[in-house]
């Protein structure tokens, strides 16, 4: 499996932004699919998770109520909706697939390249 996100960019504190992750190669539809981010001089952490029927979701404290992922497993792609952005979430974001949702990065057997999120004060 290979993963692509794209939807990074620049936006100011209070603004939307919507990444997207492409992926190729079979079976898709029964990948647990999810998004790791890492900002400059921190840890790789958990943001969000979905089960391969999309009908579990998991989210990291720091995003809840904010951040939505969903699935298209007829596309193959992944979404994270990301609201009320805050400084702090800037970072790279990941889109990884894997055995099982959840926090765990070893659940992800496959990580794609990382898209830039920076959010301005």
């Amino acid at each position: 499996v290979q993963l692509q996100a794209s939807g990074g960019g620049l936006v100011q504190a209070g603004g939307s932004l919507r990444l997207s992750c492409a992926a190729s190669g079979r079976a898709f539809g029964s990948y647990a699919m999810g998004w790791f981010r890492q900002a400059p001089g921190k840890e790789r952490e958990f943001v969000a998770s979905i089960s391969w029927s999309g009908g579990r979701t998991y989210y990291a404290d720091s995003v809840k109520g904010r951040f939505t992922i969903s699935r298209d497993n007829a596309k193959n792609t992944v979404d994270l909706q990301m609201n009320s952005l805050k400084p702090e979430d800037t970072a790279v974001y990941y889109c990884v697939a894997g055995r099982a949702p959840g926090p765990t990065p070893a659940y992800y057997d496959y990580w794609g390249r990382g898209t830039l999120v920076t959010v301005s004060s």
